[in-house]
């Protein structure tokens, strides 16, 4: 009797958060701060409890979730538009055709928002970081300082770190989307840099429990100049730190979440990075599947 109530208990919940998950993108704005009030029990000493009770404190704004659930809609729309035409919106032989894709192109404020920078000062280090467009707005500039001071607080043995990543893309009524990048082998890069080594980060998705944390990685050696250079980094020069192993077919880096760039050379001083645009590149002459020696285990004598 204990295991069936203990079971009805568990569906209820996981019933209730499955609810509350596809009704929090329409609910959001309607309730406008409301949500916050009601569970809000606190009380500075000395002052009156309030007469109302808590639900007539609640602020309904039907207008904008009326709003929300237009756009919601229309995204919904394009999304099925583009799902009929082809992969990506494409049509299949322009899909089979193509070499080169842009993903992320920098001309603007809202290109920029589709980014975020952090900084080892979210765990008590002085390192700071900024992100701005370049000269004529043609580019994203990513600067700041780096400093290696550990924080005082007896736990942290290292700092001194500072990364700029991209959103993860989302889709209709907050569904997480992928990016498809199965049809590359290389992604492509224009920057300019000051010298120093940056490390471009994948972030793969954890579809299972041994894939929590993976991520790949790429160390990229700027040579400084006033000249902009173009990388090209086949996918199997990627290396997957978390696990020690690196790209393979068993370990799909197409499927990812997302990119990102980071900075943690030990050097204290000034950085700075610009980035042109980032795309994909579908090399036909590269046909190296796996970019590291391998070695087999036991081998037969």
């Amino acid at each position: 009797m204990a295991l069936t109530v203990t079971w009805l208990n568990s569906a209820y919940l996981r019933g209730r958060c499955c609810r509350q998950k596809v009704l929090h993108p329409l609910l959001g704005p309607l309730l406008s701060d409301s949500m916050s009030k009601l569970y809000s029990s606190y009380r500075r000493p000395g002052s009156q409890p309030e007469k109302k009770r808590s639900w007539q404190n609640t602020d309904f704004s039907f207008k904008k979730g009326i709003d929300v659930l237009k756009t919601q809609l229309s995204m919904l729309k394009k999304e099925t538009e583009d799902y009929l035409i082809g992969p990506g919106g494409h049509p299949l032989n322009q899909y089979l055709l193509e070499q080169t894709r842009v993903l992320w192109e920098f001309r603007s404020q809202e290109d920029l928002k589709k980014w975020v920078i952090s900084s080892d000062v979210e765990i008590g280090g002085k390192s700071e970081v900024y992100l701005k467009l370049g000269r004529n707005n043609q580019a994203a500039l990513l600067y700041g300082t780096l400093n290696t001071e550990v924080p005082r607080d007896g736990e942290t043995k290292y700092s001194g770190y500072c990364s700029m990543r991209a959103k993860p893309p989302v889709g209709s009524f907050a569904r997480k989307k992928y990016y498809d990048w199965s049809h590359f082998n290389s992604l492509y890069l224009r920057v300019r840099g000051d010298g120093r080594p940056w490390m471009v980060n994948i972030y793969t998705d954890p579809y299972f429990s041994h894939q929590k944390d993976d991520l790949y990685n790429y160390f990229m050696f700027t040579r400084g100049g006033p000249y902009w250079e173009e990388i090209k980094i086949p996918f199997s020069k990627f290396f997957l730190s978390s696990r020690g192993r690196v790209q393979d077919d068993q370990h799909p880096i197409w499927l990812d979440k997302t990119l990102g760039f980071t900075i943690g050379d030990k050097v204290d001083g000034p950085f700075q990075l610009e980035i042109d645009f980032i795309g994909l590149l579908n090399d036909r002459a590269h046909t190296e599947e796996f970019a590291y020696e391998t070695y087999e285990k036991n081998p037969p004598v």
